[in-house]
């Protein structure tokens, strides 16, 4: 993946509201992050596996970061 589009990748994740990173499940969540960034972005098929393969290298992150965001806004 090149930087650019690692940046794109993150920066939808931080667009997204928390509570759909934290209630879908992984395979869900997978394709509807790879949906969204395919909607943004043009990219190939080789290119799209490879943003799938980061996705799901990385949920355990994405979840927990927007956890942190659900549990920054309750405090808030």
């Amino acid at each position: 993946m090149t930087p650019t589009m690692l940046r794109q990748l993150w920066s939808l994740v931080e667009a997204t509201q928390a509570n759909i990173l934290v209630t879908l499940d992984d395979d869900t969540l997978a394709q509807w992050l790879l949906k969204q960034f395919k909607m943004n972005s043009s990219i190939d098929c080789s290119e799209a596996e490879l943003v799938n393969e980061y996705i799901q290298s990385r949920l355990s992150l994405i979840r927990d970061l927007a956890a942190e965001r659900l549990g920054a806004k309750s405090s808030a």
